[in-house]
């Protein structure tokens, strides 16, 4: 059994991450490379900004906000980050749930699909690298980089191209391949 979590990252009022992670939801679906698919929203979940007085690789959480979303993170055995662009970076908000764990992301692989304007979110994508890898996550190089999606939102729904769909699945593929080598790390 392998659980993908997609992570929605914006929290701001007018987003369209709800419906870009919607489109990935059913992309992944339609993949079928993983048992069981949730959608988790930043905005739902609520954190605020690190507020944990103990360093998060000790686990000592003492908020139960924290120790919902370490339940939340640990049952998941790969993510997707459905992610903004803000100022040629990633948002807080991801940052910040990111932060609040540690050994919850270990040995997990992770894909991104990124959206904004003409960059379609890969700087945020190449940014974000380095801190997951940080917590021996493992970020894939498919991808899916959205240009201009406002563009594509259509009646409240994404309309996928063929771009977004070959990088969707090119990025499934590689996500449980990925999800499979790793797991006796994650079960150690």
């Amino acid at each position: 059994m392998s659980k993908l979590e997609i992570i929605i990252a914006s929290t701001r009022p007018g987003r369209i991450g709800p419906t870009v992670a919607a489109w990935v939801e059913e992309y992944a679906q339609r993949h079928g490379g993983f048992d069981e698919i949730e959608v988790v929203d930043l905005a739902e979940v609520g954190l605020p900004f690190m507020d944990e007085p103990n360093h998060p690789r000790l686990g000592q959480y003492t908020h139960e906000h924290t120790r919902r979303w370490s339940a939340k993170v640990s049952e998941a055995d790969a993510f997707v980050f459905v992610m903004p662009e803000y100022n040629f970076g990633f948002n807080a908000e991801l940052k910040n749930a990111l932060d609040f764990l540690h050994s919850e992301w270990a040995y997990k692989p992770v894909g991104l699909v990124s959206y904004g304007g003409v960059s379609a979110g890969t700087r945020a994508a190449q940014m974000i690298k380095q801190v997951v890898t940080t917590l021996k996550m493992t970020p894939l190089s498919e991808a899916v980089s959205i240009p201009f999606a406002m563009q594509l939102v259509k009646d409240g729904t994404l309309e996928g191209n063929d771009a977004m769909d070959a990088g969707a699945k090119a990025m499934f593929d590689e996500l449980v391949r990925v999800t499979e080598a790793l797991r006796p790390l994650r079960q150690s």
